[in-house]
């Protein structure tokens, strides 16, 4: 019986991996050493004179050199300035031949704000790495949606950098072959692990990773660049909602059939999704794991929860649109594609 299930999962699998379409995927250079990057502030403002500082000196960590945003410093509100300027500063950059690659600073809020004033057509004949997370979600939805371009979920310019996620960043933006297996990193406590990986559903699953922060997601539903997930890897990550807040957020996904058609889901680490505040008509909440094994656990898809995606410490690199296979039994997820070119 296990051989059986086991045959017809690598069948749905197989199946699922020949509807995601290839003939739109475009891949940016690799970098090297020596690159010159652009930073922008598509989202919240950057205006300490010290971040701006650990922008430049991550920056120089890692080999590269470093063209700023016209716009960045600008502050309008809580944003990074006008939607004119966050979109002259993302356009420019793309424009710019010497500019190998656009580091987010900082991710916030605004993001999204952008989307319809972006020239799709500019990016599109200009493909090169691109790479935030969080609020950046909505710039990963739209810019694959509409140019084919493989973009990357992973650190801004302002992330702590631990060991483990230099290790994927380094790999994912500066060598032109797949990343491989990527798994939490190795526990120094098995008794108490600081990342907790479960397995909520088992099985494996092959498809184009696609996914983010599950509040942008949701904030896309329903426009032109919302989520396409049928065939792919999903993975989503968030920091600081209640569990009725991520169950609100994945109930929207799962009415609308997102869940569903995907051929597997990540559930990624959720810093601070828990319930933060005395309510008596709340006094009795779900914790966020009932809330994942509520939604996600029903479904017949492998699942699998705890990777080190997004708002942790850890933190790892995704390129979003590459071929990639989850085992949700070992807790791993495999690269399988190179998501840049030499």
């Amino acid at each position: 019986m296990l051989d059986r299930r086991r045959f017809l999962s690598a069948a749905i699998a197989a199946t699922a991996y020949a509807q995601t379409p290839a003939s739109n995927v475009l891949k940016p250079r690799v970098l090297k050493q020596g690159d010159t990057v652009g930073l922008i502030t598509p989202s919240t403002f950057v205006s300490d004179p010290d971040d701006i500082e650990t922008a430049a000196r991550t920056m120089d960590y890692f080999g590269l050199k470093v063209k700023w945003g016209k716009n960045v410093k600008k502050r309008t509100g809580y944003l990074g300035g006008s939607i004119e300027e966050r979109v002259s500063d993302l356009h420019a950059m793309f424009a710019d031949p010497q500019v190998k690659g656009i580091f987010c600073i900082r991710g916030g809020y605004g993001s999204a704000q952008l989307l319809p004033a972006i020239d799709y057509d500019l990016i599109r004949r200009n493909p090169k790495i691109f790479i935030g997370y969080s609020d950046i979600t909505a710039l990963h939805l739209a810019i694959g949606k509409k140019t084919g371009l493989v973009t990357f979920h992973g650190p801004v310019a302002l992330s702590g950098f631990s060991d483990y996620t230099q290790k994927f960043y380094k790999k994912a933006l500066f060598e032109a072959t797949p990343i491989g297996s990527v798994t939490n990193p190795l526990e120094t406590n098995k008794l108490r692990p600081k990342h907790k990986l479960r397995t909520v559903r088992p099985g494996t699953a092959r498809g184009r990773l696609v996914g983010g922060n599950l509040t942008l997601i949701a904030t896309t539903m329903g426009s032109p660049y919302e989520i396409e997930t049928a065939g792919r890897i999903l993975f989503v990550e968030d920091v600081g909602e209640e569990p009725y807040s991520m169950d609100r957020m994945l109930t929207q996904l799962r009415i609308a059939g997102k869940l569903e058609k995907a051929a597997g889901i990540v559930f990624g680490e959720c810093a601070g999704c828990t319930s933060n505040k005395y309510d008596p008509s709340f006094t009795n909440s779900f914790t966020l794991g009932e809330v994942v094994d509520e939604i996600l656990g029903k479904l017949k898809i492998p699942v699998l929860s705890g990777l080190t995606i997004g708002h942790t410490e850890d933190q790892l690199t995704l390129p979003e649109g590459v071929i990639a296979f989850l085992d949700a039994d070992k807790g791993e997820l495999v690269i399988e594609e190179s998501a840049t070119i030499a």
